[in-house]
């Protein structure tokens, strides 16, 4: 039987690839992005339109530009210590199981047994079953660490490229809103055309993430709309009262 590549079978068969493998970081570091800096934007306006014009679009791009980078750059580095500390409980509770089995084979194995009821083989099955699969720890620590303490597996994720990737979906996505402030006078139509782009960034995100999962596109779409949406009429309301 000839062997099957794993790496192949996931991207042709299943759909896998590099966009998936970090497709959490990129709805989440692309989402806050909008939001945090059409925040920016839609407090301005909120504040009123005409102060807004009177700050002028430099002072926009500062604070947006300003906002956009800080919080770039939080989101990443706590993206990274968030799945370092993730990879480093993973990696100890492994260790952990390791040495459980070793010291205390007869109680790892009774787990097992349990394992295999719950998941539906009758009592010799689960006998059977434990008892072959003991001859390999390796295999016994997936079971122990996806069924029994319910972690997923973190030894092939990295803590930089997840950070990384959640800093450059941040800053791409969370241009959209400043761009007509680059292009235009900041009026009410520029602050219009700011919503628009905005609004387009998450429709983009959105369809991003329905050709990564083939979930139902409304859904996709009009999930990661109707968050973002709220979120920044939340600024532009709390921008409204302030002034």
């Amino acid at each position: 039987m000839m062997a099957i590549d794993w790496d192949l079978h996931r991207k042709e068969v299943h759909n896998l690839g590099k966009v998936q493998d970090f497709l959490k970081q990129i709805v989440y570091g692309g989402n806050d992005g909008i939001v945090t800096t059409f925040a920016i934007v839609a407090g301005f306006a909120g504040a009123q339109a005409d102060g807004t014009a009177q700050i002028g679009a430099i002072a926009v791009l500062v604070f947006g530009l300003a906002n956009l980078f800080a919080d770039a750059v939080s989101m990443g580095l706590g993206e990274f210590l968030s799945t370092r500390s993730q990879q480093d409980l993973y990696l100890k509770q492994r260790k952990f199981v390791f040495e459980e089995l070793k010291s205390n084979p007869v109680h790892e194995q009774s787990e097992l047994v349990q394992m295999m009821r719950e998941r539906g083989l009758d009592d010799d099955a689960s006998e059977r079953v434990a008892n072959e699969l003991m001859q390999s720890p390796e295999l016994v620590a997936d079971l122990m660490m996806a069924y029994e303490l319910e972690l997923p597996d973190m030894r092939q994720v990295s803590p930089v490229l997840d950070g990384l990737v959640t800093f450059i979906a941040f800053v791409i996505f969370g241009s959209a809103p400043l761009v007509p402030y680059f292009l235009l006078e900041p009026t009410q139509n520029t602050f219009f055309l700011s919503v628009l782009a905005a609004f387009s960034a998450l429709v983009g995100l959105g369809l991003l993430r329905w050709w990564s999962t083939r979930e139902r596109i409304v859904r996709c779409i009009g999930e990661t709309v109707l968050v973002g949406s709220v979120c920044a009429l939340v600024a532009f309301v709390v921008g409204a009262i302030v002034s």
